[in-house]
């Protein structure tokens, strides 16, 4: 089931930084190497393919770039955000 407006932003206020972005639940990682990013997008897969629930992502040198849409749903889910809060849990645990 798609968030409805208030949901989404009740659910903002518990995630670190993340925004909707193009109707994506959107965020900005960056790293202190490239080594880190890809680190940190490895434990991302592992965690996302446990949930069948894989991000549309991008990543450039120490930066990566996370958007999360259920597409078969055709919006933002609660899915979405456990996933976001999965996400947000493995990158606090990577050493800056």
């Amino acid at each position: 089931m798609i968030l409805s407006n208030k949901q989404l932003n009740e659910c903002l206020e518990d995630l670190d930084g993340w925004s909707i972005e193009n109707e994506k639940l959107s965020k900005t990682f960056k790293f202190s190497s490239f080594i880190q990013a890809f680190g940190f997008m490895t434990q991302v897969a592992i965690t996302s393919e446990t949930m069948d629930h894989h991000p549309e992502w991008s990543n450039v040198y120490n930066r990566v770039e996370i958007n999360l849409v259920t597409h078969s749903e055709g919006g933002i889910t609660k899915l979405d955000i456990e996933l976001a809060m999965k996400v947000d849990s493995i990158s606090s645990s990577i050493k800056p």
